[in-house]
Protein backbone atom coordinates (compact mmCIF):
# COMPACT_ATOMS: atom_id res chain seq x y z
CA UNK A 1 0.00 0.00 0.00
CA UNK A 2 2.87 2.46 0.88
CA UNK A 3 1.72 5.47 1.98
CA UNK A 4 -2.08 5.83 -0.02
CA UNK A 5 -5.09 4.88 2.16
CA UNK A 6 -7.09 2.39 1.82
CA UNK A 7 -10.65 2.03 1.03
CA UNK A 8 -11.28 0.66 4.26
CA UNK A 9 -9.69 3.75 5.78
CA UNK A 10 -10.72 6.40 3.26
CA UNK A 11 -14.67 4.95 4.92
CA UNK A 12 -13.60 5.10 8.57
CA UNK A 13 -12.10 8.50 7.77
CA UNK A 14 -15.39 10.03 5.36
CA UNK A 15 -17.51 8.67 7.94
CA UNK A 16 -16.04 10.58 11.39
CA UNK A 17 -15.73 13.97 9.32
CA UNK A 18 -19.38 13.47 8.40
CA UNK A 19 -20.41 12.84 12.05
CA UNK A 20 -17.75 14.69 13.72
CA UNK A 21 -18.21 18.29 11.49
CA UNK A 22 -21.80 19.03 12.69
CA UNK A 23 -21.76 17.43 16.34
CA UNK A 24 -19.87 19.25 19.24
CA UNK A 25 -16.82 17.35 18.98
CA UNK A 26 -14.47 18.53 17.07
CA UNK A 27 -13.93 17.45 13.58
CA UNK A 28 -10.30 18.86 12.86
CA UNK A 29 -9.39 17.22 16.08
CA UNK A 30 -10.18 13.96 15.40
CA UNK A 31 -8.96 13.93 11.54
CA UNK A 32 -6.01 15.33 13.30
CA UNK A 33 -5.85 12.26 15.54
CA UNK A 34 -5.85 9.49 13.16
CA UNK A 35 -2.42 9.93 11.90
CA UNK A 36 -0.90 10.73 15.55
CA UNK A 37 -2.41 7.88 17.11
CA UNK A 38 -2.34 4.78 14.71
CA UNK A 39 -0.32 3.99 11.67
CA UNK A 40 -2.33 5.22 8.94
CA UNK A 41 -0.86 7.96 7.03
CA UNK A 42 -2.05 11.50 6.51
CA UNK A 43 -5.19 11.09 4.32
CA UNK A 44 -3.51 13.76 2.28
CA UNK A 45 -4.95 17.48 0.73
CA UNK A 46 -6.95 15.78 -2.26
CA UNK A 47 -9.23 13.34 0.25
CA UNK A 48 -9.45 16.50 2.31
CA UNK A 49 -10.97 18.55 -0.09
CA UNK A 50 -13.80 16.10 -1.13
CA UNK A 51 -14.87 14.89 2.68
CA UNK A 52 -15.09 18.37 3.21
CA UNK A 53 -17.02 18.72 -0.02
CA UNK A 54 -19.06 16.02 1.09
CA UNK A 55 -20.34 17.49 4.36
CA UNK A 56 -20.88 20.99 2.81
CA UNK A 57 -23.35 18.98 0.12
CA UNK A 58 -25.07 17.35 2.99
CA UNK A 59 -25.71 20.77 4.92
CA UNK A 60 -26.35 22.76 1.61
CA UNK A 61 -29.01 19.96 0.72
CA UNK A 62 -30.42 19.63 4.06
CA UNK A 63 -30.79 23.14 4.39
CA UNK A 64 -31.86 24.14 0.83
CA UNK A 65 -35.30 25.89 1.43
CA UNK A 66 -34.01 28.01 4.30
CA UNK A 67 -30.83 28.73 1.57
CA UNK A 68 -33.15 29.47 -1.34
CA UNK A 69 -35.54 32.08 0.85
CA UNK A 70 -31.96 33.60 2.07
CA UNK A 71 -30.99 34.05 -1.23
CA UNK A 72 -34.25 35.56 -2.25
CA UNK A 73 -34.34 37.94 0.76
CA UNK A 74 -31.01 38.68 0.18
CA UNK A 75 -31.68 40.16 -3.04
CA UNK A 76 -34.85 41.86 -1.61
CA UNK A 77 -32.58 43.65 0.84
CA UNK A 78 -30.41 44.35 -1.79
CA UNK A 79 -32.65 45.82 -4.19
CA UNK A 80 -34.70 47.75 -2.28
CA UNK A 81 -31.78 48.75 -0.14
CA UNK A 82 -33.35 47.96 3.39
CA UNK A 83 -32.78 46.31 6.09
CA UNK A 84 -36.23 45.73 6.85
CA UNK A 85 -37.03 44.47 3.47
CA UNK A 86 -36.88 40.82 4.24
CA UNK A 87 -36.39 39.24 7.86
CA UNK A 88 -34.60 36.15 5.57
CA UNK A 89 -32.03 38.41 3.88
CA UNK A 90 -31.28 39.83 7.54
CA UNK A 91 -30.24 35.97 7.92
CA UNK A 92 -28.11 35.88 5.38
CA UNK A 93 -26.69 39.10 5.92
CA UNK A 94 -26.04 37.96 9.44
CA UNK A 95 -24.36 34.31 8.36
CA UNK A 96 -22.05 36.18 6.24
CA UNK A 97 -20.90 38.66 8.81
CA UNK A 98 -20.49 35.87 11.51
CA UNK A 99 -17.91 34.44 8.78
CA UNK A 100 -15.66 37.23 8.99
CA UNK A 101 -14.00 36.70 11.89
CA UNK A 102 -12.48 33.80 11.48
CA UNK A 103 -11.97 33.52 7.51
CA UNK A 104 -9.54 36.56 8.76
CA UNK A 105 -8.15 35.04 11.70
CA UNK A 106 -7.86 31.50 10.29
CA UNK A 107 -5.74 33.32 7.09
CA UNK A 108 -3.65 35.34 8.98
CA UNK A 109 -2.98 32.52 11.14
CA UNK A 110 -3.28 29.67 9.18
CA UNK A 111 0.81 28.31 9.21
CA UNK A 112 1.04 28.90 13.29
CA UNK A 113 -2.02 26.65 13.23
CA UNK A 114 -1.24 23.76 11.35
CA UNK A 115 2.48 23.60 12.59
CA UNK A 116 2.26 24.42 16.37
CA UNK A 117 -1.23 23.57 17.63
CA UNK A 118 -1.96 20.10 16.20
CA UNK A 119 -0.62 18.40 19.03
CA UNK A 120 -2.16 15.75 20.93
CA UNK A 121 -1.61 17.59 24.51
CA UNK A 122 -3.47 20.85 22.46
CA UNK A 123 -6.69 18.12 21.27
CA UNK A 124 -6.95 16.82 24.86
CA UNK A 125 -7.14 20.44 26.39
CA UNK A 126 -9.05 21.78 24.20
CA UNK A 127 -12.05 19.11 24.57
CA UNK A 128 -11.93 19.16 28.03
CA UNK A 129 -11.86 23.16 28.19
CA UNK A 130 -14.78 23.92 25.53
CA UNK A 131 -16.65 20.54 26.63
CA UNK A 132 -17.25 22.52 29.87
CA UNK A 133 -17.95 25.40 28.64
CA UNK A 134 -20.43 24.00 26.54
CA UNK A 135 -22.40 22.31 29.60
CA UNK A 136 -22.33 25.16 31.46
CA UNK A 137 -23.75 27.61 28.65
CA UNK A 138 -26.52 24.84 28.11
CA UNK A 139 -27.17 24.60 31.87
CA UNK A 140 -27.54 28.64 32.26
CA UNK A 141 -28.77 29.53 29.27
CA UNK A 142 -32.38 30.71 29.78
CA UNK A 143 -33.12 29.15 26.27
CA UNK A 144 -36.24 31.51 25.07
CA UNK A 145 -34.65 33.26 22.13
CA UNK A 146 -35.87 31.41 18.78
CA UNK A 147 -34.44 31.85 15.23
CA UNK A 148 -36.36 35.36 14.44
CA UNK A 149 -35.00 37.00 17.68
CA UNK A 150 -30.91 36.35 15.61
CA UNK A 151 -29.77 40.30 15.80
CA UNK A 152 -26.59 41.92 14.64
CA UNK A 153 -24.35 42.12 18.22
CA UNK A 154 -25.57 38.00 18.63
CA UNK A 155 -23.92 37.47 14.90
CA UNK A 156 -21.04 39.04 15.48
CA UNK A 157 -20.42 37.45 19.16
CA UNK A 158 -20.94 34.11 18.03
CA UNK A 159 -18.24 34.97 14.48
CA UNK A 160 -15.89 35.85 16.81
CA UNK A 161 -15.96 32.72 19.41
CA UNK A 162 -16.20 30.37 16.04
CA UNK A 163 -12.53 31.81 15.53
CA UNK A 164 -11.46 29.55 18.57
CA UNK A 165 -12.52 27.08 16.37
CA UNK A 166 -9.48 27.40 14.83
CA UNK A 167 -7.73 25.71 17.84
CA UNK A 168 -8.05 21.83 16.97
CA UNK A 169 -9.76 19.92 19.62
CA UNK A 170 -12.44 23.16 19.95
CA UNK A 171 -14.82 22.26 17.62
CA UNK A 172 -16.66 24.91 15.42
CA UNK A 173 -20.29 23.53 16.13
CA UNK A 174 -19.75 23.31 19.43
CA UNK A 175 -18.27 26.37 19.87
CA UNK A 176 -21.14 28.56 18.03
CA UNK A 177 -23.79 26.34 19.88
CA UNK A 178 -21.89 27.32 22.98
CA UNK A 179 -22.30 31.14 22.08
CA UNK A 180 -25.65 30.71 20.89
CA UNK A 181 -26.73 29.00 24.29
CA UNK A 182 -25.10 32.12 26.22
CA UNK A 183 -26.64 34.16 24.41
CA UNK A 184 -29.95 32.83 25.55
CA UNK A 185 -30.92 30.95 22.21
CA UNK A 186 -32.83 27.53 22.26
CA UNK A 187 -30.84 24.60 21.78
CA UNK A 188 -32.33 24.02 18.34
CA UNK A 189 -31.82 27.62 17.26
CA UNK A 190 -28.71 27.32 18.56
CA UNK A 191 -27.53 24.35 16.43
CA UNK A 192 -29.28 25.74 13.08
CA UNK A 193 -27.38 28.88 13.01
CA UNK A 194 -24.51 26.77 13.94
CA UNK A 195 -24.93 24.49 10.97
CA UNK A 196 -26.02 27.26 8.66
CA UNK A 197 -22.99 29.16 9.71
CA UNK A 198 -20.84 26.24 9.04
CA UNK A 199 -21.81 26.61 4.79
CA UNK A 200 -19.40 29.74 4.38
CA UNK A 201 -16.82 28.14 6.85
CA UNK A 202 -16.49 24.73 4.96
CA UNK A 203 -16.63 26.48 1.73
CA UNK A 204 -13.70 28.62 2.72
CA UNK A 205 -11.70 25.70 4.54
CA UNK A 206 -11.92 23.57 1.49
CA UNK A 207 -11.07 26.18 -1.07
CA UNK A 208 -7.93 26.85 1.21
CA UNK A 209 -7.02 22.73 1.01
CA UNK A 210 -8.11 23.11 -2.67
CA UNK A 211 -5.71 25.99 -3.03
CA UNK A 212 -2.38 23.65 -0.89
CA UNK A 213 -3.24 20.84 -2.90
CA UNK A 214 -2.78 22.60 -6.34
CA UNK A 215 0.78 23.89 -4.75
CA UNK A 216 1.73 20.87 -3.42
CA UNK A 217 -0.08 17.80 -5.11
CA UNK A 218 0.32 15.04 -2.89
CA UNK A 219 -1.61 11.97 -3.50
CA UNK A 220 -2.63 9.80 -0.82
CA UNK A 221 -5.57 8.79 -1.82
CA UNK A 222 -6.88 7.14 -5.16
CA UNK A 223 -9.82 8.13 -7.24
CA UNK A 224 -11.72 4.85 -5.58
CA UNK A 225 -11.35 6.24 -1.96
CA UNK A 226 -11.68 9.94 -3.08
CA UNK A 227 -15.01 8.74 -4.54
CA UNK A 228 -15.88 6.46 -1.15
CA UNK A 229 -14.51 9.95 0.94
CA UNK A 230 -17.32 12.06 -0.98
CA UNK A 231 -20.22 9.77 -0.78
CA UNK A 232 -19.21 8.19 2.93
CA UNK A 233 -19.01 11.83 4.43
CA UNK A 234 -22.07 13.49 2.62
CA UNK A 235 -24.34 10.74 3.70
CA UNK A 236 -23.17 10.37 7.35
CA UNK A 237 -23.06 14.59 7.81
CA UNK A 238 -26.88 14.41 6.56
CA UNK A 239 -28.05 11.63 8.50
CA UNK A 240 -26.17 13.21 11.35
CA UNK A 241 -27.83 17.10 10.70
CA UNK A 242 -30.92 15.41 10.48
CA UNK A 243 -31.03 13.55 14.28
CA UNK A 244 -29.20 15.92 15.85
CA UNK A 245 -31.93 18.13 15.81
CA UNK A 246 -34.51 15.71 15.90
CA UNK A 247 -33.33 14.57 19.33
CA UNK A 248 -31.22 17.24 20.89
CA UNK A 249 -34.17 18.54 23.20
CA UNK A 250 -34.52 15.41 24.57
CA UNK A 251 -30.80 14.22 25.24
CA UNK A 252 -29.13 17.83 25.48
CA UNK A 253 -25.71 18.51 25.39
CA UNK A 254 -24.46 16.34 28.42
CA UNK A 255 -23.72 13.39 26.42
CA UNK A 256 -21.53 15.30 24.31
CA UNK A 257 -19.72 17.22 27.12
CA UNK A 258 -18.68 13.51 28.81
CA UNK A 259 -17.43 12.27 25.52
CA UNK A 260 -15.32 15.14 25.22
CA UNK A 261 -13.76 15.29 28.71
CA UNK A 262 -13.06 11.37 28.86
CA UNK A 263 -11.37 11.70 25.41
CA UNK A 264 -9.53 14.69 26.28
CA UNK A 265 -8.61 12.94 29.17
CA UNK A 266 -7.33 9.59 27.53
CA UNK A 267 -5.22 11.79 25.28
CA UNK A 268 -3.90 13.32 28.18
CA UNK A 269 -2.81 10.49 29.79
CA UNK A 270 -1.48 9.28 26.53
CA UNK A 271 1.24 12.20 26.18
CA UNK A 272 1.99 12.07 30.21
Amino acid sequence: MGDTITWLQATVLAFIQGITEFLPISSSGHLALVPLVSAWPDQGLAFDCVVHLGTLSAVMYYFRSDLRNMGIGWGQTVVQRSWQASRDGQMAWLILLATIPAGIIGLTLKNYIESDLRSIEVIGWASIGFGLLLWFADKTGTKKREDKDWRLNDALIVGLLQALALIPGTSRSGITMTGALLLGFTREAAARFSFLLSIPVIFLAGGLKVIDWIEQPNQAAGLGALVIGFIVSAISAYICIHYFLKFLNQIGMGPFVIYRCVLGSILLWMVW
